[in-house]
């Protein structure tokens, strides 16, 4: 049983990282801060290591035990949250690779399976969702700290509750946390409804640039780096502009490109049948069928050219 095998190596460690995916969203926070929460309380020390994240989930309990970076090269332990490849860590796979002991926990049906352990259901809505039913199999209490931080998982990551992977089930949760005292209404103004300023106004910027192709069936938009310096934007304030275009009418896939120094960063957003992960992978991303990214290097025209081409050929 892998669950047994990850407790037992939780048991053995001393030096213990938590690790997530590069740009973390709000599951990728709240299971990574989840899980620092459980082992705490669990008696063990961890590190939780996360280079940059965005300042709207500055507002999640154990948000300032985060490190940047480690001096540990070697830890006895490391578990990756809520990331499909090791590729896709945040800058610092070598955290997990050197580890003696490595363990992925994910829902990405992309999944590589790079740990020793791996512990991935593609069915739940959220990273955070699985860590409900882990942590009740280790016998950690979910504390209200514990279920605010997997509430923010499960809210960001179901677009408060509207994508079609919400089951019944993911309700039942959410309203046993709210009887742990979690307060859901709080949690979800914080981290899906409240807008920066420049995060307002990068919207403004690609909603002015959306473009409608394939006889409206894709809508496509850009942000770039010079964009992002104009309106003072920080790390996140692009978040949620690729939604824009995914909730016109006719539209089946919303692709939104960012510029960043690897190249041009694809979102893709889809509606009913076009499963986006597919078109990602071709470029060594990956995700959910309704929801996947990836980076294309080169100019924005041919980032743009190549991603809609796929796009193009899961359409037909």
């Amino acid at each position: 049983m892998t669950l047994d095998d990850i407790l037992e190596e939780i048991n053995k460690a001393d030096k213990i990282a938590i690790l997530t995916h590069e740009n973390p969203d709000g599951d990728a926070m709240g299971s990574s801060l989840a899980m620092y929460h459980a082992l705490k309380n669990y008696g063990k020390n961890p590190d939780i290591i996360i280079p940059v994240h965005s300042k709207v989930f500055n507002c999640l309990p154990g948000i300032e035990n985060i490190k940047t970076e480690s001096d540990i090269e070697h830890y006895d332990l490391a578990i990756s949250l809520d990331c499909a490849a090791i590729n896709m860590l945040n800058g610092f796979a070598n955290y997990f690779e050197n580890a003696k002991v490595k363990v992925c926990i994910d829902h990405h049906g992309t999944n590589t399976m790079f740990g020793d352990y791996n512990y991935v259901n593609p069915d739940a809505p959220a990273c955070s969702e699985i860590l409900l039913v882990i942590f009740e199999y280790f016998g950690i209490e979910v504390t209200k700290d514990i279920g605010t931080c997997i509430l923010t998982g499960i809210i960001t990551d179901t677009g408060g509750f509207k994508y079609q992977g919400v089951t019944a089930e993911t309700f039942e949760f959410v309203a046993w946390l709210l009887n742990k005292g979690v307060n859901v209404s709080k949690v979800y103004r914080q981290v899906l409804q409240i807008k920066t300023k420049p995060n307002f106004e990068l919207h403004r910027i690609a909603n002015n640039r959306m473009e409608f192709l394939e006889n409206g069936k894709i809508a496509y938009t850009y942000i770039t780096q010079e964009d992002e310096k104009n309106v003072n934007a920080e790390n996140g304030d692009y978040e949620g502009i690729v939604e824009n275009g995914r909730d016109i009418e006719g539209v089946e896939v919303s692709i939104f490109i960012r510029q960043t120094e690897k190249g041009w960063k694809i979102s893709l957003r889809s509606n009913d049948y076009v499963n986006v992960a597919d078109a990602c992978l071709v470029f060594g991303g990956g995700g959910h069928p309704r929801a996947a990214g990836c980076t294309i290097p080169g100019t924005m025209e041919q980032a743009k050219d190549m991603i809609i081409k796929e796009i193009n050929r899961l359409l037909k």
